[in-house]
């Protein structure tokens, strides 16, 4: 069961050869008209460009600008990519001799009264000797130890991939969630400027013996509940904005975005081409993180099996001796020795066994996480593109609930002036108009934020070239 293997140029390599798992994949995507899946083959290092690009929002441009120059989590992944490219570069020159020049002098005096004796002499020695050893990889243990840190260094590559996505994708959706709070901060602050022309309305009513003190009361209290929300938006802005700061390396005590003062913000996200073919998905890195990874788990059931085999090692040393440094390199003077060396592993207490149990136990845990990384792939599109379609239906109707409650808003107030209804109807009106477009606003920032989801779970944006490819 040991010798499974590869054999090349008559050297053998114990331990399996990686071949990626296949998975169990659905035909199409739930929206058929977008295509179907396909088994992904991980290229994260596609192109992706600027896909945030395609929201056309200057602002959003310079900050993501920023981010890529600035993030503080960006530059620690790329430390840690240089790391593991690092670790596999000596990995790789355990393929090769060491060779080792160690030159030495040694003064030493001789006891009379040892045995031998030599009399009392003091003598030099000096040494020039050049050392070389080399394990002669019969098995393949060097050869999979420098598979399994290649495999980790590209695993470093894709997670710092990765965490560029993250970024970007946090970037946009903290940005937008700041814009849609600009235009529901704005819709508000403009109901208080109305709340405070109803409390005059209702109190002059009042003052002329029209109205009554519950009536005075109520927009009193309506004003002061509407200047609480405008608080607590605020709030959140500030907080929102802080967390963008950090986001593209910037001091939040400096860092400033002047708000929208347009209730009316509505941007609408870019369409989603017909056809999307699930070959974007391979772009993923998290899950060209996880299938690199378990090829460096693969690799390493090859460094644990060739430990039950014996490790051969050629060592040779050669320079010059002397105990005077002015024939110290001297034809006469030279030394040299080479030989062979064999370590055989007889008995090591089940160590070797129970090792190779454990790279086998820790590569099956690797599948499994692979596998499960492809699955968590597709619920993201298919969440993103159901929530891309829903929420569009919902905004639809929203705007037609914005339009019927500001109506309804404006009737209540023509009645109640009038003396036809009870200010009741006013405030419960008013109430009506300010959620539903609060809630327009809410959606708004919803829609671009489900987009980015997508184009985050496809792992980067579409552009018209790669849909032409795919087809």
């Amino acid at each position: 069961m040991f010798l499974a293997g590869s054999v090349s140029a008559g050297v053998l390599t114990v331990g399996p050869d990686y071949k990626r798992p296949t998975n169990s994949l659905p035909s199409d995507y739930k929206a058929t008209e977008l295509g179907s899946w396909k088994e992904g083959q991980p290229l994260e290092n596609a192109p992706k460009g600027n896909w945030w690009e395609v929201f056309q929002d200057a602002e959003l441009n310079h900050l993501e600008t920023l981010a890529l120059e600035s993030n503080q989590e960006l530059k620690a992944a790329i430390a840690r990519v240089s790391q593991a490219r690092a670790t596999a570069r000596v990995a790789r020159a355990d393929l090769l001799p060491t060779l080792t020049l160690a030159p030495s002098y040694e003064r030493q005096r001789y006891s009379p009264n040892q045995n031998p004796s030599f009399g009392p002499i003091t003598a030099n020695t000096f040494s020039v000797p050049l050392d070389l050893s080399y394990e002669i990889d019969i098995w393949g243990r060097v050869r999979r130890g420098f598979e399994s840190a290649r495999a980790e260094a590209q695993a470093s590559l894709a997670d710092y991939y990765n965490v560029l996505l993250t970024l970007q994708a946090d970037v946009a959706q903290n940005y937008f969630a700041l814009r849609a709070l600009d235009a529901e901060n704005s819709t508000v602050t403009a109901t208080v400027d109305l709340r405070k022309e109803q409390v005059q309305l209702v109190r002059s009513r009042f003052e002329g013996g029209i109205g009554n003190d519950l009536d005075v009361a109520r927009a009193q209290t309506e004003l002061a509940t509407t200047e609480a929300d405008a608080a607590s938006l605020a709030q959140q802005r500030a907080q929102l904005e802080n967390a963008l700061a950090v986001l593209v390396g910037a001091n939040p005590s400096r860092f400033h975005l002047v708000a929208l003062t347009n209730s009316n913000w509505n941007p609408q996200p870019p369409a989603i081409p017909a056809g999307l073919p699930s070959s974007l998905l391979e772009r993923r890195p998290d899950v060209a993180q996880a299938e690199r990874q378990l090829a460096a788990a693969n690799a390493r059931i090859g460094v644990a099996k060739a430990a039950f085999f014996p490790v051969v090692s050629l060592t040779a040393s050669g320079g010059y001796l002397s105990g005077d440094i002015q024939t110290l390199f001297n034809w006469e003077s030279r030394v040299w020795s080479i030989g062979p060396s064999i370590s055989l592993p007889i008995f090591a207490g089940g160590r070797n066994r129970a090792n190779y149990k454990r790279s086998q136990a820790a590569f099956e845990e690797s599948v499994a996480r692979y596998r499960q990384q492809v699955l968590v792939a597709f619920g993201d599109v298919e969440n993103s593109l159901a929530g891309i379609h829903f929420v569009a239906e919902q905004s639809a109707a929203q705007q037609r609930a914005v339009a019927n409650s500001r109506r309804a808003a404006d009737l209540a107030a023509e009645r109640y002036r009038s003396g036809i209804v009870s200010y009741l109807e006013v405030v419960d009106a008013n109430r009506e108009a300010l959620s539903a477009e609060r809630g327009n606003a809410q959606l708004a920032g919803q829609r671009l934020n489900i987009t980015v989801q997508l184009i985050k779970a496809l792992g980067g944006g579409w552009h018209e070239q790669s849909l032409i490819a795919s087809h």
